[in-house]
């Protein structure tokens, strides 16, 4: 697929510019500066040309750019820390929802737990966690996303001890295909925890 072919998108260009008036993040359209930087991830074998790139820069992003993809029914790829070894992270033609730029990480020592965002790697995660003398099943590849990782089981150096790294997954917030966040634990929408 080439800019060109992608550039057929169903979405009118004032559609587009009503979106990224919404947004705090920005929006990319192939051909904008900074778009083929944008639509890469670390597996260069990985090569494909989303219509829409999302920069989310917190939740009311990410839910203004689902409810944008529900209504004019883009297919949606989600990219987290953004290592993407399978290609899952972007797609031809619909809408990259990057979470790349939500690194936010919070550390409780008292509970010994964390709260990490969408975007951090495991590098980032453990520089943080380490402060504390704290560590998790994690990845091995200082590059490899916290979440995508922990949503694909996560084996790590400690998982022999520790289990896998979904093993140590308290909660997760869950924005849905139609634009509801929810806090998904084994309290509270547990079959919805369970499926992650």
């Amino acid at each position: 697929m080439t800019v060109q072919d992608v550039s057929k998108s169903k979405v009118s260009q004032q559609a587009v510019q009503e979106l990224a008036a919404m947004m705090r993040g920005e929006v990319i359209q192939p051909g904008a500066e900074g778009y083929d930087t944008a639509r890469q991830v670390w597996n260069a074998m990985i090569d494909k040309y989303p219509a829409l790139i999302v920069r989310c820069a917190g939740v009311a992003d990410v839910l203004n750019a689902v409810t944008f993809a529900r209504t004019h029914g883009l297919l949606v790829a989600m990219r987290g820390g953004g290592h993407n070894v399978a290609g899952k992270a972007t797609c031809d033609g619909g809408m990259l929802i990057d979470l790349s730029g939500m690194k936010s990480m919070r550390i409780d020592p008292i509970l010994r737990t964390a709260r990490a965002g969408p975007g951090l790697t495991w590098g980032e995660f453990d520089h943080e966690t380490q402060a504390f003398g704290l560590a998790l099943t994690g990845g091995i590849q200082s590059t490899t996303g916290v979440a995508g990782f922990t949503l694909g089981g996560g084996f790590g150096y400690l998982a022999r001890k520790h289990g896998l790294t979904c093993d140590n997954l308290l909660s997760a917030d869950v924005i849905t295909a139609d634009g509801r966040f929810l806090t998904a634990s084994s309290s509270e929408h547990s079959d919805l925890f369970w499926g992650l």
